[in-house]
């Protein structure tokens, strides 16, 4: 598997918020690539390239990023690690890319998309989910950009735990315990579960 997208961006000589703030100005946004030897290197990128390739990628998704250095360009396979925005605007306020080997597992949070209506829903239970993503190691290549949860076949009372999901061949999902991801409710046990969390609220507001 070939990575087919690269980021260009420059090595950023100032640093601090001042620095930053006018990067931002120029529409360009301030960022650190952190090598996978553990080497930091500050870097600014330009905003739409920047937001196009996030867009696409996400943060589970392999592309090289070029590094302008005065004229000497070295490329380095990334991840997106961490992102922060503006208090209200849609955009990047700084961007940390995480520097892989391709042929060392990493561990990612993956989002995931439930699919289908159930069977306990047309039953007429309550389909309850409980995760928006899940961590999942593989080398960085083989990596999902989402994991689909077909919900179809659950009855009322079963549940679908991260050990039941089906995951991509030298993918694993990574846990402690063996957490749900959904389950279908008949409703009563959906209304008393609200109750108790508004039970829960009240008593720690008190």
């Amino acid at each position: 598997m070939n990575i087919e997208k690269t980021l260009c961006v420059q090595k950023r000589e100032g640093c601090g918020k001042g620095a930053s703030g006018r990067l931002r100005m120029q529409k360009l946004v301030p960022g650190v690539f952190y090598t996978s030897k553990g080497d930091n290197i500050p870097v600014q990128s330009p905003t739409l390239p920047l937001e196009k390739i996030y867009e696409e990628m996400g943060r589970t998704t392999v592309f090289n990023l070029e590094i302008d250095d005065k004229g000497t360009k070295s490329v380095h396979p990334v991840l997106i690690w961490q992102v922060q925005y503006h208090p209200y605007k849609k955009a990047f306020t700084h961007i940390d890319f995480y520097g892989v080997d391709l042929d060392k597992p990493v561990t990612v949070e993956v989002p995931v998309e439930f699919v289908g209506v159930s069977r306990g829903v047309k039953q007429g239970g309550v389909l309850e989910t409980y995760r928006e993503s899940v961590r999942l190691t593989s080398k960085p290549l083989d990596m999902p950009k989402k994991i689909t949860v077909d919900v179809s076949d659950l009855g009322i009372n079963d549940t679908i735990a991260v050990a039941d999901l089906q995951l991509p061949e030298n993918v694993k999902a990574a846990y402690d315990q063996n957490y749900a991801i959904a389950s279908v409710l008949t409703k009563s046990d959906d209304a008393a579960a609200d109750a108790e969390g508004e039970a829960s609220e009240a008593s720690a507001a008190s």
